[in-house]
């Protein structure tokens, strides 16, 4: 009877149904094996050397990135894309309404800049500030829901786009240019009281030409100040061309008797690897840098631009085609044996299904209250009353 179960057993086996499906269980093994055990933990990248201004040295053309920074990189600049199309989306329903500058194009700049920082470290940037807000550890749902103003949003609904704030993330300012000083301020708080911190100050290119911008690189010199002034140049102030706005488009050379940086904005190593340099240059007591990324935008310059009428679709698809900065860092981490497709697929499902809870949450959450019109004026005083519209009406201020 064994001898007979045995020839039985034999003959299902050689057939090719049963090859088949022996076969199968044993490719899932594969994949699965590739997945968690084939892939590499780290590998060296060349990348673009900057240009200098008053360095006799720069940021190293070669860096090392591991596997799960990339993944964290990937995983970042994808939310950050996915939410300002979704911000798109729901400006053009009219759910989110008045200013809206979105960030998408210019990922590789606050997710290269925040790895190459520590969290103790401060951030001021302009209203183009959603990138930001989010890689300063604001959760998406905090943000879309600030933007279409409700309860739950980081600034209770009463910042919006402009105005969003975190741990050491100053804004999120309107006011073209006028967070440079204040960034100054942060930084000259960080040598006052002898802190190892530095400050990132961030500006446009069409804030570049602002006199005040000069005066506080001026300042920022004399005293020394752990200061790294940024300019993200994305080639349009506005509506209008570098070449048209500024005499000299080299924004790195601007501070004159400070030191420069000119980085590839649209790579997120190359953006790590000279904020990695520049804070380090602060840190040791040399004073300021100066570090101009050459970046871009997708959209327009905020929602009622549509970015089409001083510039070409075609030249927006060929800076997407060529130099966009997922599909850079994507195609070095497949190619470098750091993931793989499929895996990078599973990030971008699970990115699109934390923005379409987020925006759920953003256009259901109640509005803020009228009476809480003038909290949070003061940070930790006293309640007082403010005077309404008029002098029969008044609120209460809470901190």
């Amino acid at each position: 009877m064994r001898k007979m179960l045995l020839a039985v057993l034999s003959r299902v086996l050689q057939s090719p149904a049963a090859a088949a499906a022996a076969a199968k269980p044993a490719s899932r093994v594969m994949v699965a094996s590739r997945n968690y055990a084939d892939f590499a933990n780290e590998a060296t990248f060349e990348i673009k050397k900057c240009d200098l201004h008053r360095l006799e040295e720069g940021p190293s053309t070669t860096t090392v990135m591991t596997r799960e920074e990339g993944l964290k990189y990937y995983k970042t600049m994808q939310s950050i894309r996915r939410m300002e199309l979704k911000a798109d989306q729901l400006y053009k329903q009219k759910i989110i309404r008045g200013f809206c500058h979105l960030y998408d194009g210019q990922e590789a700049c606050c997710v290269g800049i925040e790895a190459a920082i520590k969290p103790t470290d401060h951030v001021i940037t302009a209203y183009r500030a959603h990138g930001f807000t989010y890689t300063r550890g604001v959760p998406i749902r905090e943000i879309l829901t600030e933007l279409t103003g409700r309860k739950g949003g980081c600034a209770k609904g009463k910042g919006g786009s402009m105005h969003m704030y975190a741990k050491n993330f100053y804004g999120g300012n309107g006011i073209v240019g006028a967070q440079v000083p204040l960034g100054a301020g942060i930084a000259l708080a960080c040598k006052y009281f002898g802190k190892n911190e530095i400050c990132m100050a961030l500006y446009g290119d069409g804030a570049a030409n602002q006199g005040q911008i000069f005066e506080t690189f001026n300042m920022a010199a004399l005293w020394k100040l752990p200061c790294i002034f940024v300019c993200e140049n994305n080639r349009y102030g506005m509506g209008t061309s570098v070449e048209r706005a500024a005499a000299s488009t080299d924004y790195y050379r601007r501070g004159d008797f400070i030191p420069g940086l000119r980085v590839d904005g649209m790579d997120v190593l190359c953006v790590r690897e000279a904020t990695k340099f520049a804070a380090e240059h602060c840190r040791s007591g040399k004073g300021p840098i100066v570090m101009e990324l050459q970046t871009y935008r997708y959209h327009g310059h905020s929602m009622s631009d549509p970015g089409i009428s001083y510039r070409t679709r075609e030249e927006i698809q060929e800076v997407r085609s060529k130099s966009d900065p997922i599909t850079l860092l994507k195609d070095r981490m497949v190619n470098n044996n750091l993931a793989s497709i499929e895996e990078l697929k599973d990030i971008d499902v699970a990115v699109r299904k934390e923005i379409e809870e987020a925006a759920q949450f953003a256009t259901t959450d109640p509005e803020p209250p009228l009476e809480e019109l003038c909290h949070h004026i003061y940070f930790n005083e006293p309640p007082f009353e403010v005077r309404g519209p008029n002098q029969w009406i008044s609120y209460k201020s809470t901190s």
